[in-house]
């Protein structure tokens, strides 16, 4: 592992906040309108995570979820972005069938309505589900916003480096690797 980074995923706040707290160790994604190829691909597997807020949806998340977010008007963003923590994506499981993500809903934050709109954009595209293994950083940061940031993309390089030292792991191995048995057993089993 490098000592610095400046490699970023963006993510909605919820998301990012229900990863730190270890409540997922999932994400759900089809990209960005502004993906590389029109098209989602992991670029980086591993990644600082950047908490966005401009499309968040209460509508497609569990309730417990959906009643901590505070929708923004498009185009919001905040002046300063706290970045808590970086994650090693050590699974990337293409889903092409809704039965699989719905045998994945106690694994993550969001509700049947979320897969169902989800495949039905770009239906010939499937939905990756990506497994994180997230790690605290030692001093959470507070960073300047900057427009290079914006846009409906996944994958963004920060200004400056951000270093990765005396990570904290939110699960402890042996949970982390149970949880991602389980799912890979239900994304084969269905």
């Amino acid at each position: 592992m490098e000592s610095t980074t400046t490699h970023a995923l963006k993510e909605w706040a919820i998301a990012v906040d229900a990863l730190e707290r270890g409540k997922t160790i999932m994400l759900l994604r089809k990209g960005g309108i502004r993906e590389e190829g029109k098209r989602f691909q992991v670029t980086y597997n591993q990644v600082l995570l950047y908490p966005t807020y401009e499309h968040q949806q209460p509508h497609l998340l569990k309730p417990e979820y959906a009643s901590k977010v505070e929708p923004v008007t498009s185009g919001w963003h905040p002046e300063t972005v706290r970045i808590g923590s970086w994650a090693e994506i050590t699974d990337i499981l293409a889903v092409s069938d809704e039965a699989e993500v719905e045998a994945l809903l106690p694994y993550h934050i969001w509700n049947e309505q979320f897969a169902r709109e989800r495949f039905q954009w770009k239906p010939s595209q499937p939905l990756y589900v990506l497994l994180l293994r997230i790690y605290h950083l030692s001093q959470p940061l507070m960073i300047p916003y900057r427009q290079e940031y914006s846009g409906c993309r996944s994958w963004i390089d920060l200004a400056e480096a951000i270093a990765l030292e005396n990570l904290v792991p939110v699960m402890d191995e042996i949970n982390y690797t149970k949880q991602v048995a389980q799912i890979r057993q239900l994304v084969k089993s269905v």
